[in-house]
């Protein structure tokens, strides 16, 4: 019994139980089962090889493990090209280097689900110094079409937006904000929308902390290029660092040349004995992805028998891993990652603070003991410090400790007098 280890009282165990047993796992193995068939078959048809692990150093030519990846990611997402490097330091490098590498000068992009990720705006250009090399530097425009109040598309308003855009942009998770994330079937509907608007235009989904919730991918049904980040979903809490692009050829071999240089793009590039590590995280992550959504929909169940807000809730249809639980003071909040950092196998005797995260306009908590640094496949919780005083929490690479770092956020607010069972 784990109260046995991390001194849970009977309500707390009992009210666990009860939050489990409304939670449907059954869909989130098939799904999981899927999905790893999926990859399997993408390794054997590729001809994964030990010799694939080997990394090489330099110029990096003739690299056979970093070609042969990205053969598999481009099979498994079915795309015709992919780009999965290590030296992506984030989904955001990923995404801007995408931008940058098919967006040119008098091109306009089109944001069609809201407002991007805030760590994009100093990229476009919606914040920061003048001059600081952003898009609208550049002499790029942008535009955005905000999500209908329910926090659906505005189809009407995409089609108008998109006629004279050179990329229409899909932000598939929800961010920092309350927002459903978007679902495969919302991502096919504006596909089809933009494109009968615009035949030309390229639709760009930000897919980090997307990948392997569904059985299809946003390329499986019409978008032009997907990036994401090798420290969520991809990853599989194996790979230490990286990102991918994956989409039609030409553009991926545009953003290539972005990633390195005009001329040379994906043909250089060394691995530095990374392959290994990026082989067998991809190869595990439905598997964890799966843990991370079980850990997910219990955080969801246990928190709405408190009377807490959950989204989405628990056994909604998913399009991501995360779960903004709104709380509604910071106090809560605040406790919330206290005890998820107590229920971390790295780090659990750390106290998470609010501090200024660069890139972000108010301070930013973050609960993340990691085996790799700053790694949301693995459990962790972050919000910033503002109304309404949400917590997002994702990953969870088992369930068992998944679940035992939700128990333990529930137990910290106990602890402090801030609620009651």
């Amino acid at each position: 019994m784990t109260d046995n280890f991390f001194g849970f009282n009977s309500e707390i165990t009992k009210l666990a139980e009860k939050a489990e047993s409304l939670c449907d796992f059954e869909k989130i193995e098939k799904i999981k089962e899927y999905n790893a068939a999926k990859v399997l078959h993408a390794f054997m048809s590729n001809k994964v090889s030990e010799q694939c692990f080997y990394g090489s150093s330099g110029y990096g030519y003739g690299d056979i493990g970093r070609d042969v990846l990205d053969s598999v990611y481009a099979q498994v997402f079915c795309a015709e090209d992919a780009l999965v490097r290590h030296n992506f330091v984030s989904g955001t490098h990923a995404l801007s280097t995408a931008l940058w590498g098919v967006l040119r000068t008098g091109d306009k992009m089109v944001s069609v689900t809201g407002a991007p990720y805030d760590t994009l705006e100093e990229v476009i250009g919606l914040k920061g110094e003048k001059g600081n090399g952003s898009l609208f530097d550049y002499g790029i425009k942008y535009e955005q079409v905000d999500l209908n109040d329910d926090g659906t598309p505005d189809y009407e308003m995409i089609s108008e937006k998109v006629a004279d855009a050179k990329v229409a942009y899909i932000q598939r998770s929800r961010g920092y904000s309350l927002r459903p994330a978007v679902t495969i079937d919302e991502i096919e509907r504006i596909c089809s929308t933009a494109k009968q608007a615009n035949p030309d235009i390229i639709i760009m989904v930000d897919n980090c902390y997307g990948e392997f919730v569904d059985t299809k991918e946003p390329t499986e049904v019409g978008a032009d290029l997907i990036i994401g980040s090798l420290i969520k979903n991809p990853g599989g809490a194996i790979a230490r660092t990286g990102g991918y692009i994956a989409g039609r050829k030409d553009l991926v071999e545009l953003c290539s040349y972005r990633l390195t240089c005009v001329g040379m793009g994906k043909e250089v590039g060394c691995t530095l004995s990374q392959n290994r590590e990026m082989f067998l995280g991809f190869f595990m992550a439905p598997e964890i992805v799966a843990n991370a959504v079980k850990t997910a929909d219990f955080a969801a169940s246990l928190f709405n028998l408190l009377g807490f807000d959950a989204y989405p809730q628990k056994n909604e249809k998913r399009s991501d891993i995360i779960t903004a639980i709104k709380f509604g003071n910071p106090q809560l909040l605040e406790a919330f990652c206290r005890g998820v950092q107590k229920g971390s196998p790295i780090d659990s005797f750390v106290t998470p603070e609010p501090w200024d995260m660069p890139g972000y306009d108010s301070q930013v908590i973050m609960a993340a003991g990691a085996f790799t640094m700053g790694a949301s496949i693995e459990l962790s919780a972050d919000a910033p410090i503002r109304d309404p005083f949400a917590v997002w929490m994702q990953g969870g690479i088992t369930y068992s400790s998944g679940k035992t770092g939700i128990m333990l956020a529930l137990k910290e607010m106990l602890d402090n007098g801030l609620i009651t069972i």
